[in-house]
Order: C-alpha cells, then structure tokens, then sequence
C-alpha cells in the first residue's frame, strides 16, 4: 500500500478535486455542444426550432442537474457516516455506470435514464470534493487550491466544447459516433479517481469528529512531514478536537441543530452556505454555459458554424480568466471580489438586454449591437470567474461547522443543482418566447444579491477552519480559548520559520 507523505499527499488530494471539478465542467459543457448536432437530433427526434423540441433539448440537458441535486441529497444523510473517501469513490462508480448508459443511447427515454444516473454520481462527489479538500488544504493558501479546481473546471468545459465542435465538423447526420464518443471520454478522468481514493487517508477532522484521534493524529504528522515540528503538529490536533468537542457539546450535528440559532450560529452559516451556491445559478451563468451556441445563434444572430467556434473560444476565455483569482482570492479577500463582480455582472446584463433588443427587432445597428453583444457574453464569463466562481466552491466548505460540514455542504451543493435545473431548463422556452427579455431577470437577480452579499457575507480569508467557530461565536470563552490555541501554534510556526532560516544561513 502506497503511504503519501508531505506534498506527495496534498496534491494527490488536490488532484483528485481537480478531476471532480473537471468533471462538473465537462458534464456542464458536454450536452451543450451536442443538442444542436445533427447526428444527435436525428438519433432521438428532436426538432429543435419547434417548442416541443425546445422543450424537449432543455429536458434532456437539465434533467442532468436533477440526478445531481438527488445525489446530494442522499450524500447529506449518509455523507457522514461515509466519510469522504468512500463518498467520492462510490460516486465515481455511478458516474461510470452513468456513462456507459447515456453512450449507449439510441431513445430519448434510455437517455434521461442514464443522464439522472450519471447526474446521481456527480452530487456524490461534488457535495464531497470541496469539504476533503478545504479540510486537507493550509489555512494561508486554501483559496489557491480551489482555484486550481476551478481552474480544472473550467478546462473541462472549454476542452469539452472543443471536442463536440471538432466531432460534430467532421461527421454527418447520420453518425452517432459524433456525441457518442465524447460522452464517453469522461470515464478517462474517472478511472483515475478511483486509483488516488485507494492510496490516500480519509481527512483527520472526519476522523477526529468520529472518535479516531490516534488516526486523525497520524495523517496530520503525514500531511506536514518535514514541514513542522511534532509540537506544532499536536497542537493542530488538539485544536481540531478542542472545536469538536465544543461543537458535540452544543449538540450541534444533528439535523434539528442545522437549523438552531446556537452560540456559534450554526443556522445563519447554513442558509449562507445555500443562498451563495443558489445565487451562482440564478446570476445566468449556466445560462451561456450550457447554451452559449444557441444564444449565439438565436439571440445575437450568428450562423451555426460561427456560434459553435465562438462558444469555443468564449469557453477558452472561461478557462483562462480562471487563473486571475490564483493571485487574489487570498490577498484581496472573498467579499471584496463577490460584491465587485456581481456588481459588473448585474450591468453587463443590463446592457446585454438594449443590445439583444435591437438584433432581435433588426434595428438598423443590429450588426454592431450583435457583436457588441457577443463582447458582453465574455465580460459576464470572466466577472463571474473572477469573482464568483472561485468564492462559491470554497466559501460554504469554509464557515460551516465541523460537525455540519458533511450536511450542509450537500444541502447548498443541492440548491446549487437544483437552481442549475431550474435556469438550465427554461433557458431555452425563455429565449424563444420573451428573447431579450431573459436578460432582464439575470440583471435584476444580480443586482438583488450585492446587499444581502454585503451585510450578510463574513470574510474567511486567512483563517483556519476552526477559527470560522470563533468569527461566527458570540461565545467569550469560546472565543478567548480558540485565540489562545491559535496563537500558540502560530508561534511554534513563526519560531519553526527563524529556525529554518537560520540553519540555512549556516
């Protein structure tokens, strides 16, 4: 059996949530590139410019996020249990099965089937990744590395589309092979998932809520390998218990005390958790996304072929506007980056619904208001990968407690899937019947979120997890003992560093 230590350990974990995300980002891009081809419309009869087959594309391509919400859901009751490691594992193998079923397809009912399958599996491991990951992951630099997942996301969607514009050129309507073959790819990032949640460590603040301290002890002294000294590495343990034991006393763990107004404000983090994941989907984004090659063609006015390339490149943008937050998420903060880039968001579909107005009525600036609108389809992209996206996967891992994490991780993660549904589906009667009228209620959505984001959102930046307790706590004590526990380790850190630099300086 493979013993990670060290680095080893941490990027295998911050591998294996890279891949999950990739996945979200390949599922979320997949069908997208493929309900407008040829090859798939023929194998299942869709019209698509008719309302019926509107319809039937956005139920096609939603009914995805419903197996997803359905998956996070079971995970918040039995995530728990689970831990993370086999709730990753066993929604890796659903997502498998899910792939097999939906390559497979030759009727519209065998595809939805198998799209609530794979969707069941990716609410598994999304619900699960962000928690093991923001609990394995340093305080100073967790916002670099789900950035990096994010980044990953983002790469699965732009490689994704990609992919459908490159099998969709190159084949006729009649072969299949054109959406087969890149439903299928997923499982080459699948498999590997598999082999690191065999050789890595469940995370040691599960392990330490459940009673295996000895354990919980040792994966910390494996994490920090030749990085601290074993007094440091025990005080981190003693502090993860000293939280725990806390949060066991207020009885807090239990569904009824998600929603309890307690000490440490257990059910304030909870909605926060959820209102930040269900604004990512009411903002629109899922909206370009998933129909970015319809909104092309059927808002801004474009040919086929030009929509399918520029939705290629307006998802190549996605991937790397993603790497801006690396150098920002933890020096500017979360907060900063939420208010400033919805509030960019808010406008850019202000203006985005003038623009579409005048295409869609063939005003006589409709060329110059299609390209200008084309334009605004990336700024949205990149304010919301800036600014949104990253804060969204890391904020509610972040302030939810301990012994909630597992539950209500999945619970927002499922108001993330089941409002990703909601906008995924009516994206496509939407554009069709009231057309740049859609855009107004993305405008008003997002300019709504940036008060409540204000007054409401606490600033996580730099902080460890267990120092969330103390932001949240209108406890003293409480906050007295967990300042004092932090300030030790800090200074083990600090003389740990002059140590090291002064056996280098020799």
């Amino acid at each position: 059996m493979v013993r990670l230590e060290g680095s080893a350990l941490l990027y295998s974990v911050s591998l294996l949530a890279c891949l999950g995300f990739l996945l979200i980002g390949f599922d979320n891009g997949l069908m997208g590139g493929l309900v407008n081809g040829p090859a798939f419309d023929n194998t299942f009869n869709i019209a698509p410019k008719t309302k019926s087959g509107a319809n039937l594309i956005g139920l096609i391509v939603s009914i995805y996020e419903i197996g997803c919400f359905f998956g996070a859901v079971t995970t918040a009751f039995v995530g728990e249990w689970l831990g993370r490691r086999r709730s990753i594992f066993i929604g890796t193998c659903i997502m498998i099965i899910g792939a097999i079923l939906q390559t497979t397809s030759y009727s519209v009912a065998q595809m939805i089937v198998a799209r609530i399958v794979s969707g069941y599996g990716m609410g598994f491991i999304n619900s699960t990744v962000p928690v093991m990951m923001a609990e394995f992951a340093p305080k100073a630099t967790r916002g670099i590395y789900v950035c990096a997942q994010l980044s990953t996301l983002n790469f699965g969607i732009m490689m994704v589309y990609w992919i459908d514009y490159g099998f969709g050129r190159s084949s006729g309507a009649a072969q299949s092979y054109s959406w087969r073959v890149p439903i299928i790819l997923q499982c080459i990032f699948l498999i590997p998932m598999l082999l690191i949640v065999a050789i890595i460590p469940e995370t040691p603040r599960w392990l330490t809520s459940h009673g295996r301290e000895d354990e919980a002890l040792d994966v910390l002294r494996r994490l920090n390998s030749k990085k601290m000294s074993d007094q440091a590495i025990v005080r981190i343990a003693d502090d993860i218990r000293n939280v725990a034991a806390y949060e066991s006393s207020l009885g807090a763990g239990s569904w009824a005390d998600v929603f309890k107004s307690d000490s440490i404000h257990s059910r304030r983090r909870f909605l926060i958790a959820c209102s930040i994941q269900a604004f990512q989907q009411l903002g629109g984004i899922n909206a370009l996304i998933y129909y970015s090659n319809t909104l092309f063609q059927q808002s801004v006015g474009f040919s086929a072929d030009l929509s399918a390339l520029m939705s290629g490149f307006l998802n190549t943008w996605f991937f790397l506007a993603s790497f801006i937050p690396w150098v920002l998420i933890d020096r500017i903060g979360r907060r900063p980056l939420l208010i400033s880039m919805v509030s960019l968001m808010a406008a850019v579909m202000a203006v985005q619904t003038g623009l579409i107005y005048s295409v869609q009525n063939k005003l006589p600036n409709q060329h110059a208001c299609g390209a200008a609108a084309a334009a605004m389809l990336f700024i949205f992209q990149g304010a919301f990968t800036i600014g949104f996206q990253a804060t969204v996967w890391v904020y509610p891992s972040e302030i939810l407690p301990l012994r909630l994490r597992q539950k209500g991780s999945s619970i927002s993660t499922a108001c993330n899937w089941i409002f990703n549904f909601m906008i995924v589906y009516i994206t496509p009667p939407a554009i069709q019947n009231i057309g740049y009228k859609t855009y107004i209620i993305f405008a008003v959505l997002n300019a709504t979120w940036v008060p409540i984001m204000y007054f409401f959102y606490k600033e996580t930046k730099g902080l460890a997890l267990e120092d969330v307790d103390r932001l949240f706590s209108n406890n003293g004590e409480m906050q007295e003992q967990l300042a004092f526990q932090d300030d030790k380790i800090d200074d083990i850190e600090k003389r740990e560093t002059g140590d090291v630099r002064s056996w280098q300086a020799e």
